[in-house]
């Protein structure tokens, strides 16, 4: 069976897709963290290591990534859950 890959948009390692975290820009604008790595929309996949999660913690990485502005409560929210899913 092929093993499907995806790179952290921080570190730019490639893991397993199930291995990573994917933060998901529905067409309406919402953001969240999709555990089922299947939801419509643009992802962005971020790995587990805390230093790719602290440099989460700039805001210009996020804007970088989903080529927008990402909303500041939007953002603490995803890095809670992330922070927390550890």
């Amino acid at each position: 069976m092929k093993q499907i890959t995806r790179s952290c948009f921080i570190c730019r390692n490639k893991f397993e897709k199930k291995e990573l975290n994917r933060i998901v820009k529905t067409a309406d604008g919402q953001f969240f963290l999709d555990r089922t790595g299947k939801a419509n929309g643009r992802g962005a996949y971020i790995c587990n290591c805390k230093d790719c999660l602290n440099k989460l913690k700039n805001p210009k990485v996020m804007n970088k990534a989903f080529k927008c502005e990402f909303p500041a409560e939007v953002y603490i929210k995803l890095c809670e859950e992330l922070i927390d899913k550890q």
